[in-house]
């Protein structure tokens, strides 16, 4: 049975959907667009690159596997270019190495194919929740009503969503890289399971053997850390997980 159409939402969100496959294309946009989406669709990386700079959608749907530059490529270039677009990579189930790298990449979400319809859908929204969250709300309460948490040099302002350097610099962090920073400034000192931070952070169950939480933490350490190789703020907690460490009073 095809599921009703979305009719809450007056304003469609914005969607991208990049893949060499024209039918594939044709199907993601007319199912979306009955959900609540405006979709524009891009069948490489040349053409995605065009709609991009005419019109920022909220999120872009990526295909890894396409002719010339692929979705690896050009989800890198993204995140330089356009960091506020959500991605959201489409894998073949033989890709592990693929889905590791373009997470480490910035990727918000991957999903295999064969995928699911209502699947991709529910994915699409729960990275929207994460990646839009209304201005002036933060993602997570800071301890004692602060709306900024030190990390080392640096300070996450959660109501502003973004991590900032001593002199007020804003240094890049993907959507994922905040929530994650978000959830261990709720739970300062306290060793934290892969378990644990797969759930609460990312909104979906992962498997236990994923090492994106690995690569994203490696990937923090080396933008809030003194030396990266031996962590302070973000420590490993051998056969555990990971605990964030607040500077002494």
């Amino acid at each position: 049975m095809t599921p009703p159409a979305d009719t809450a939402s007056a304003q469609p969100t914005p969607l991208l959907i990049v893949d060499d496959e024209p039918e594939l294309c044709g199907l993601l946009a007319e199912y979306f667009g009955r959900h609540g989406f405006a979709v524009s669709t891009a069948g490489g990386a040349a053409d995605a690159r065009q709609r991009l700079a005419a019109q920022r959608p909220a999120l872009a749907l990526l295909d890894i596997n396409m002719p010339g530059e692929n979705g690896l490529s050009l989800a890198r270039w993204m995140r330089e270019a356009h960091p506020g677009v959500a991605i959201v990579m489409l894998t073949t189930a033989s890709e592990p190495v693929d889905r590791i790298v373009g997470l480490e990449l910035g990727a918000d979400d991957y999903v295999g194919k064969p995928f699911e319809l209502r699947e991709l859908l529910a994915r699409v929204r729960a990275v929207l929740r994460r990646t839009q969250a209304p201005a002036g709300t933060p993602a997570a309460p800071a301890a004692e009503g602060s709306r900024r948490v030190p990390f080392g040099t640096l300070e996450l302002d959660l109501e502003r969503r973004k991590l900032l350097s001593a002199d007020g610099r804003e240094v890049e962090i993907t959507a994922a890289e905040f929530d994650l920073l978000a959830l261990f400034a709720r739970h300062p000192n306290r060793p934290l399971t892969r378990d644990q931070i797969m759930e609460q952070a990312h909104n979906r169950g992962w498997d236990v053997f994923d090492r994106s939480i690995d690569l994203r933490v490696m990937r923090l350490r080396r933008k809030i850390e003194r030396n990266p190789d031996k962590p302070e703020v973000l420590k490993t907690v051998r056969n555990v997980g990971y605990v964030y460490v607040p500077p002494a009073a």
